[in-house]
């Protein structure tokens, strides 16, 4: 049976993941696919190609570095380690997004497609779906941490589905907030105007989607409630071919001037790379899911996520032996933040995540003094808001 289950802990700290059973350290614990999930809008107005179902990376790993670098003229050694299959790719005839499979076309279309396909609107600035992406967009710049296409695939889903009830039951297992900690989540992502942009996204929501069964989550209330679940819930997902080149070339049995030559090579590439496109690398999106979703914060985390198939399947893996009944926990920091003082861990955790960490390092480190440290000070200040917005990926 399953590694882990989800338990209730208590109505302050709601629901948690447990393990049912001893795991050893590098164990996979399990393995999910999201309830709905969606590439974020700017992401895939750069070009950074996607299968439009599971965020599967479509270029070859060479065009995704010739992309990145701006240079056409270069060539991966080993392009046999590249793991995209072009002559699987299918498109919706209708609408033309792609898709990395056949099954990924089909799952799409029996899940919410139907109702989302654009047809030859594709284009059309004034159809209601294309409006409702163009204020996202003008509302959200990058680095992104949602999209309002998750939504949308989520009324698309219930709009669809035969059995309406148990996909609403499925939505609402995602941990829900009191309305002034929604407003505060809905507020992280929007910013001061959140009150108008919000009303002007509902109305434009509204206008693409609406539909009767599901007209709570178009008023005002529901709508706000709607936003903020998948504010605090959206997991980020990542894909590239790139990394999985590397990967592969990783693992090669290679003679040792040969493996110091391509180290060297992959070194210097993403060196090139940064410089020319910075941070963003990847193909990006983010994905509710039902289990990870359930694992609690913490600062010294006995579990992590990963996306190695290069799709949207969440691989949560142990970093430490667990024992059967052991809490599993991820963390919603980066290793950087981590190592941060108590005080400017739990800043972060309050303003992302409206809770206070109680974890053994930070009660271990309660007798800290409220401050932050010099040297954290001066690092403070301009990375931070990035470092947040990163963050709420992470959720």
């Amino acid at each position: 049976g399953a590694a882990a289950e989800a338990r209730f802990i208590s109505s302050a700290k709601g629901k948690g993941l447990f393990a049912t059973k001893n795991i050893r350290k590098g164990e996979t614990v399990f393995v999910e696919r999201p309830v709905v999930s969606s590439q974020f809008l700017w992401n895939a107005l750069y070009n950074y190609r996607a299968c439009d179902h599971c965020l599967r990376a479509l270029e070859t790993a060479e065009e995704n570095a010739q992309r990145l670098l701006g240079r056409s003229s270069l060539v991966l050694p080993h392009p046999e380690q590249c793991s995209i299959r072009k002559d699987l790719h299918q498109q919706c005839p209708q609408c033309q997004v792609t898709y990395c499979s056949a099954e990924c076309r089909q799952a799409a279309l029996e899940q919410y497609h139907q109702v989302l396909c654009l047809g030859p609107s594709r284009d059309d600035p004034t159809h209601p779906l294309n409006k409702l992406q163009e204020a996202w967009r003008n509302m959200h710049y990058p680095p992104e941490t949602s999209s309002i296409m998750l939504m949308a695939r989520m009324v698309a889903t219930v709009k669809q589905a035969k059995d309406k009830e148990w996909w609403i039951k499925a939505f609402s297992q995602f941990c829900s907030k009191t309305a002034n900690e929604e407003e505060e989540i809905v507020h992280k992502l929007l910013g001061d105007k959140f009150k108008g942009q919000l009303e002007l996204l509902r109305l434009l929501f509204t206008e693409a989607l609406y539909d009767e069964y599901l007209s709570r989550w178009f008023t005002p209330e529901g709508f706000r409630s709607l936003f903020a679940l998948v504010g605090t819930n959206g997991q980020g997902i990542g894909t590239s071919s790139l990394s999985q080149w590397v990967h592969a070339c990783d693992a090669l049995d290679l003679p040792m001037l040969q493996r110091e030559e391509l180290d060297a090579f992959i070194d210097q590439l993403y060196k090139d790379i940064e410089k020319e496109s910075g941070e963003f690398l990847n193909c990006e999106g983010s994905g509710l899911y039902v289990l990870q979703s359930c694992c609690n914060h913490s600062c010294i985390p006995n579990a992590e996520t990963s996306f190695p198939e290069n799709n949207f399947l969440l691989h949560l893996t142990a970093l430490e032996d667990i024992e059967a009944g052991e809490e599993i926990c991820i963390s919603y920091l980066d290793c950087c933040q981590r190592e941060r003082s108590r005080h400017s861990r739990n800043k972060i955790l309050r303003e992302n995540y409206l809770f206070t960490c109680s974890c053994p390092k930070c009660l271990a480190q309660a007798d800290d003094a409220d401050v932050t440290s010099d040297e954290e000070e001066e690092g403070e200040g301009e990375t931070d808001d990035a470092e947040l917005e990163d963050e709420m990926t992470d959720v």
